[in-house]
Parts: structure tokens; C-alpha cells; sequence
């Protein structure tokens, strides 16, 4: 008697999962999981037996991926409440004509708890928009920090003078306003900023790549949508403990 193929809980989903793989190979599996809850709602299984699955479906049909990789050595998290790490980025979408189109990101990244906050715009950012964005991440984190970690962005650093940082009119007035300190990594500093590099990559690999682009608007509250699926437990309550005093 020959042995029945026993019936896996993503054999549910196979034809999706396939056509997704075919028509997204770079695709992840957490990007698929993420892509199913929104679909489906709650799974009755978890990312890691979904991604067996992929791995096997990928095996079968020959669809191969590519990983890139970056490394970045693990520093020491700062206590509760200390820092925030921020960055921008650039992704390349198409939208429902098929038309190929840049949008924005800015991402923040709490770290002591990990916890994520990201905002897109359809047009590239000017400090008005930074400075707004940073409000708008401290109302989603309920606080803001004692310092703030950035890469030498024109928006934020008008120049650097012997070691001393001259920052931007507008922004240096929201400085007095907010009263953070500053901390400006180097180009040869990757490690000093790794966790929001970590959490850029994230965004857009993970959210960003495949999803077809309907309007800034939707893609924003998709992306807050997403962020609270795919947090953890330990983040939503080291979120929680990290402000303990910046209310």
C-alpha cells in the first residue's frame, strides 16, 4: 500500500506561495508569512514552519535567492531611555500602472527595546518633513530620548568644523526645542549605527519589496500596520519600559 502524502497546514496557501515565489524570487519568507496574515488574518502556524515550507518550494521548483548580506559587529545596548538611532532611505516601487517610482523612508529604532517607528513620503524629504516625522515618532513611542544617533545628513548637518557639528538653521532650532543631544557617526563608524541600518533593510526588504504602490497615503498606514504585526511580545513591552521618564 503506498504512503499517503501527509498534508502540511501550508499546503493551504501552496498556490499563492508559488506563484509569489515565480513572480517575486528575491521574496522572503517572512515577507510571505506577513503577506498571508494580512490576507488571511492570524495563521495557525508560525514563520518557522513557513519557511521550511518556502525552502521547500523553492527546492522544487528551482526558484533560487540570492541573499545579501551585511555584517555588522554588536555594540553594547545603551540603557533605557537613552537612544534613539535614525536613518533614511530610498526604495524603488511599482505602482498599479506599472510604472516604476522612488518614494522615502525614515526610520527609527528605540536602542534598548528595538522598537520600530518608519514614515514614507512620494517626494524626497526636506527638514520641515524630518522634523515632523521625528514628532510623529516620539507621539508612536510615547517619548523621546536622551540622544539621538544620525549619519551625516545634509537635512540635519550643515557642516563640520574642526569636530564641531553645524547643524541646519531649522533643525538646530528644533534642537533647543527638544533639547536631545546628538550623536553624528562617521563613514568609517558602520557599527555605530547598525541596529537602524539593520532596521532599514528590514523595511524595505521586508515590507516595502513586491507591494505594489496605490498611494502614500495607504502605503504609510499599511507600513504602521505591518510594524505592529511583525514586532514581538519583548518589543511591545521594552517599548513600554523604555520611557519611563520621557513622557
Amino acid at each position: 500500500m503506498s504512503q499517503q502524502k501527509r498534508i502540511k497546514k501550508s499546503d493551504k496557501y501552496r498556490e499563492e506561495i508559488i506563484k509569489w515565489l515565480k513572480q517575486y524570487p528575491s521574496i522572503t519568507a517572512a515577507q510571505i508569512y506577513d503577506w498571508l496574515e494580512e490576507k488571511n488574518g492570524k495563521l495557525n502556524f508560525n514563520e518557522t514552519t513557513l519557511r521550511s515550507y518556502v525552502r521547500e518550494m523553492r527546492e522544487e521548483y528551482n526558484i533560487l535567492k540570492e541573499p545579501v548580506i551585511r555584517e555588522y559587529e554588536a555594540v553594547e545596548d545603551p540603557p533605557m531611555c537613552k537612544q534613539v538611532q535614525i536613518d533614511f532611505g530610498e526604495k524603488k516601487v511599482f505602482d498599479i500602472e506599472g510604472r516604476e517610482i522612488k518614494i522615502y523612508v525614515m526610520c527609527f529604532v528605540l536602542s534598548h527595546s528595538r522598537y520600530k517607528y518608519c514614515q514614507w513620503q512620494a517626494r524626497p524629504f526636506n527638514t520641515p518633513d524630518i522634523i515632523q516625522i521625528h514628532e510623529n515618532a516620539f507621539e508612536y513611542f510615547g517619548g523621546y530620548p536622551a540622544e539621538a544617533v544620525y549619519d551625516q545628513d545634509h537635512l540635519v548637518l550643515a557642516s563640520e568644523n574642526h569636530g564641531d557639528l553645524i547643524y541646519t538653521r531649522e533643525f538646530a532650532a528644533y534642537l533647543q526645542k527638544r533639547k536631545f543631544s546628538v550623536y553624528m557617526c562617521r563613514k568609517s563608524d558602520p557599527e555605530s549605527k547598525g541596529r537602524i541600518e539593520k532596521v532599514g533593510d528590514y523595511v524595505k526588504d521586508n515590507f516595502a519589496s513586491n507591494r505594489i504602490f496605490t498611494g502614500i497615503d495607504k502605503w504609510n498606514e499599511d507600513c504602521l500596520k505591518w510594524l505592529q504585526r511583525t514586532c514581538c511580545i519583548w518589543e511591545v513591552w521594552a517599548k513600554i519600559w523604555d520611557f519611563p521618564r520621557c513622557l
